[in-house]
């Protein structure tokens, strides 16, 4: 089910029973008037894919009950009045900075904006070079291939070459399946 109320000037508040729909997949209420906080029951619309609150009045915190959401893919809040840290939470750092803009008390990751005390606390940054990922991963599956080619031709010709009984049932096998061909292709002809 989805719910898409832009642009209809509408003003007040989120109503907090927007969280007893828990089958809402899409919810849309960009571009009104709405001047409330973001409720933290928003977390119970666990089927939630998509949610657009952007270019609002909505002042605040976010909640971190929106990166309880595990399915949520599309989350825009930008053009409102919200402030603050950004709730750690996978979701939440790896959206767009677009997807914040128009806050200007808003911060931390994913944005430039860093909060004081993340400042303060000076963290080691690991940095993963991605061209070395791919070629660790380009390596292994080339290993893989060579391991399973040498183990899948052994299984098969090593038992040929080794047991002579199923040597005669395969090649006599061979034999069956080539006069079938050559019937049904002289039949079709």
């Amino acid at each position: 089910m989805s719910v898409d109320l832009s642009s209809n000037r509408l003003t007040g508040e989120i109503p907090r029973e927007i969280s007893e729909l828990v089958g809402l997949v899409s919810l849309n209420l960009s571009r009104n008037r709405l001047t409330s906080q973001i409720t933290p029951e928003i977390g119970r619309l666990q089927s939630l894919d998509s949610l657009d609150l952007s270019r609002n009045q909505i002042y605040g915190k976010i909640p971190t009950s929106v990166f309880q959401i595990h399915g949520l893919g599309v989350l825009d809040l930008s053009n409102n009045n919200l402030f603050g840290k950004i709730p750690m939470g996978s979701l939440l750092q790896t959206l767009e900075p677009s997807a914040y803009a128009g806050n200007p008390q808003l911060r931390g990751l994913p944005l430039q904006k860093m909060c004081p005390e993340d400042e303060k606390s000076p963290k080691q940054t690991v940095f993963v070079n991605k061209e070395d990922e791919d070629g660790l991963i380009t390596q292994g599956f080339y290993i893989s291939m060579v391991i399973g080619f040498v183990v899948g031709f052994w299984c098969i010709c090593g038992t040929l070459i080794f047991n002579r009984s199923w040597r005669y049932a395969y090649f006599k096998f061979l034999n069956v399946v080539n006069d079938w061909v050559y019937v049904r292709v002289e039949l079709i002809k």
